[in-house]
């Protein structure tokens, strides 16, 4: 048994294991799901980066054995970007949960969203901020009993897609753990996209929001979203609303193509702005290319 490997070892940090997620928990599914994805997208690990934030699901930067950044509270978003602008070539994939992505860095989503930078985000959504020890985040549904809301929480939850679609996402999709077929196909088409693509992953967290709301263990959860999920591709997203113990709608609701990335939009309008005069060069890595003469005139703006 010495010789037994995981059939996806490559892409695992293996002395880092075992994990520290509780039983039942799915965001190892989650995790398994991305990297099957990797391997489907046939891109090379060393052009692949992995940026995460502070919690459960943050923990994934430190399993996957990539170039990855395990960053501060809500801030992972800002992070690759700046990876991305750096380095226009690799692909940078952010994995989080709702509570870093979505409350703390919610303004980072909205943002990256609207200037359409060319990330795959994929959000872990378990309902609450589960490694503080459950209290209330931007997703949890109303009546949920938290530490932070032990008579039940009263505001109301972001739907994650109808966010990121309003927010200019490219690519939205939501499902389940229990969906890991979909959750692979829905992973690997983001991966895929080009611009700011987002998944959505419905988890459990049976030690903490399951266990206070007496919904059961992890499994319990399975045949949960078994019963309760109702599949709806090309749904709207004002439909995606959560309700706890609902049945609530997963599917793929957006996937759009021809819309430019942040990089593509900035040197098209620098190249129609200046015109390729002295010193002006577009930078490197888009489809834009504008090298300067020593004339002063860039031969790749010049008239046909």
């Amino acid at each position: 048994m010495e010789n037994v490997k995981h059939p996806l070892s490559k892409y695992l940090r293996e002395d880092r294991m075992p994990h520290m997620w509780c039983p039942g928990c799915g965001i190892g599914t989650a995790m398994n799901a991305f990297m099957h994805a990797l391997e489907k997208s046939g891109l090379e690990k060393n052009d692949i980066a992995v940026v995460s934030g502070i919690g459960c699901t943050g923990r994934v930067a430190g399993y996957v054995d990539l170039d990855s950044f395990h960053t501060t509270h809500g801030r992972a978003i800002p992070f690759a970007e700046g990876l991305k602008a750096t380095k226009p070539d690799t692909k940078v994939i952010v994995i989080s949960g709702d509570g870093d992505l979505m409350s703390i860095g919610g303004n980072h989503f909205i943002h990256a969203g609207r200037k359409n930078m060319d990330l795959t985000v994929i959000c872990v959504n378990n309902l609450n901020y589960a490694m503080t020890g459950g209290q209330v985040s931007a997703t949890t549904p109303v009546r949920s009993i938290t530490a932070t809301a032990p008579h039940g929480s009263f505001t109301t939850p972001f739907s994650l897609p109808f966010l990121a679609e309003a927010s200019g996402a490219v690519y939205v999709a939501r499902w389940t753990v229990f969906h890991i077929r979909e959750l692979q196909k829905a992973m690997l088409e983001a991966i895929n996209k080009k611009g700011f693509s987002f998944v959505e992953v419905i988890s459990p967290c049976p030690t903490l929001y399951e266990r206070r709301n007496k919904m059961g263990d992890g499994l319990a959860r399975m045949k949960f979203y078994k019963e309760n999920s109702i599949v709806k591709n090309g749904a709207d997203t004002k439909e995606t609303n959560i309700e706890i113990n609902k049945p609530f709608v997963v599917g793929k609701f957006i996937d759009i193509e021809g819309k430019p990335t942040y990089l593509e939009s900035m040197n098209k309008y620098y190249d129609e702005t200046f015109q390729c005069q002295l010193g002006y060069k577009t930078y490197k890595g888009t489809r834009y290319s504008c090298n300067i003469s020593d004339g002063g005139v860039s031969e790749g703006c010049m008239d046909d």
